[in-house]
């Protein structure tokens, strides 16, 4: 059963999954189209009926902001890193019960670190612990690989699961190589 449905930008971009509810509520407003549909499977109210929505198209552009496609969240720098310690080389899977996969900050907040994707490694936390506020030369510790800042594409498809009608659109619009990532990152997170 498919659980959301992919939404395109006016252009064809995927820019997100989002529920049946939204997408149906887009629908029938008139601010998206359905491009790919579950034939089989309707959806029923009062007044209407139509077929289940898999993809949608919104009718108008509309513009993403380049700074709220790039936030570093937990959920997407552990899927970048692999959900493996950077310094360590554990897996999320090989961590201890009490111990779990953090962010790590290489230059440290406290001595004029930020909070961007080439700073940021996923770390587990007892490497994190005994790095402390120290810069990784300082005490060592260099990241297995490093950092740098996922293609949106990558952030928006990390964590989520895509249908064969899906996957033809993030593979039309970004090409394969970009839905082989997005599907070893799916990989990953369902081994995690």
């Amino acid at each position: 059963m498919i659980v959301g449905c992919l939404a395109l930008n006016a252009s064809f971009e995927p820019l997100t999954m989002v529920p049946l509810k939204r997408a149906l509520r887009l629908v029938i407003d008139g601010k998206a189209e359905i491009v790919e549909a579950e034939h089989d499977r309707v959806v029923r109210s009062e007044r209407l009926t139509m077929p289940r929505p898999v993809v949608i198209r919104l009718t108008k552009f509309i513009h993403v902001p380049r700074r709220f496609r790039r936030q570093v969240t937990n959920t997407f720098l552990f899927a970048r890193d692999q959900y493996k310690c950077q310094y360590c080389g554990r897996h999320v899977m090989e961590l201890k019960p009490r111990e779990s996969l953090t962010r790590d900050h290489l230059i440290p907040l406290s001595r004029g670190g930020t909070n961007e994707w080439t700073n940021v490694v996923a770390a587990c936390s007892s490497c994190n612990t005994r790095k402390g506020n120290r810069m990784p030369e300082e005490i060592g510790m260099h990241p297995l690989t490093h950092p740098v800042e996922p293609h949106f594409v990558h952030l928006s498809w990390a964590v989520r699961k895509l249908t064969p009608i899906q996957a033809h659109y993030i593979r039309t619009f970004y090409g394969d190589a970009v839905l082989h990532q997005i599907e070893r990152l799916e990989h990953r997170a369902a081994q995690a």
